[in-house]
């Protein structure tokens, strides 16, 4: 959870125009983020094999064109508006996905549980300032956390396709495939600078991911679930130190509420298993 982070910093000095060449199209770094996350993937599980299988079937194609959006909006957003901003809109995503899950796949929906969510729904307003203070960059945010509860929902009902690794490399794959027509073509000038943060925003995504891959393994999901919210930790710490953006007084707020929602429901469930 704070590798994901790391990568968009990688991902908004370029696309913010930090670097020697200007700003970089969000597309392109969308695009060598799917196509090297393969490629380490495959590295990292070297000697294991992947079920390409699964490729055939039109589901994961739109379960990867899910978290394609996703970071195509994130990395738009991240180009105009404050680190810490996006990840909070961003969270809007497993509010929409719990409510989904209800509806498409008949999980349970509690009272308490969508409570915590109406409170983290208005951390996520007091971020993203809906009438006064609201950008493009915090739309932009906001269509990335649609996309990414979609995504969530999808990967919830294809679950049981085939092992997890598969899945993570599906969605590269798919992410490599459909952007390369538009991606390659936007590719700036590799010089030094350009292509180590191309290599970090890729391996700090894949790292991110590959470690989350790893550890719902050795844990139970619902013990992991709150982890997800040290992205807020990092990415403001990440703001504050690489671009020197501090939030304000109301996103400080939502960014609380955010965090404060998510440990709560995790203590919450936990007692409840223990009684």
């Amino acid at each position: 959870m704070m590798f994901i982070p790391a990568g968009d910093t990688a991902g908004k000095w370029m696309t913010s125009g930090m670097t020697d060449q200007g700003a970089i199209a969000p597309v392109f770094v969308a695009w060598s983020r799917f196509a090297l996350g393969s490629i380490l993937i495959i590295a990292a599980y070297a000697g294991r094999q992947f079920d390409y299988k699964i490729l055939s079937n039109w589901r994961v194609w739109l379960r990867g064109i899910f978290i394609m959006l996703a970071i195509i909006c994130i990395l738009t957003a991240l180009s105009t508006t404050p680190i810490a901003d996006v990840f909070a809109a961003f969270f809007i995503g497993p509010i929409i996905s719990y409510f989904l899950a209800g509806w498409l796949l008949k999980e349970e929906i509690s009272g308490v549980r969508t409570f915590l969510l109406f409170i983290g729904f208005c951390g996520v307003l007091l971020v993203v300032k809906p009438g006064f203070g609201l950008t493009v960059g915090h739309l932009w945010a906001v269509s990335a956390g649609l996309f990414y509860g979609c995504f969530l929902v999808a990967t919830k009902w294809l679950s049981h396709l085939s092992n997890s690794r598969s899945l993570l490399l599906s969605n590269l794959i798919v992410g490599a495939v459909i952007l390369a027509p538009w991606g390659i073509p936007a590719a700036p000038q590799m010089d030094m600078d350009v292509t180590i943060l191309v290599l970090l925003s890729a391996a700090c995504s894949a790292i991110g991911n590959l470690l989350y891959v790893t550890a719902t393994k050795m844990a139970d999901a619902s013990r992991l679930a709150p982890l997800v919210y040290v992205q807020l930790l990092s990415a403001t710490i990440l703001g504050v130190i690489v671009f020197d953006t501090l939030p304000d007084s109301l996103s400080l707020l939502g960014l609380a509420l955010l965090l404060a929602t998510g440990f709560i429901g995790f203590a919450l469930k936990q007692a409840a298993r223990k009684s």
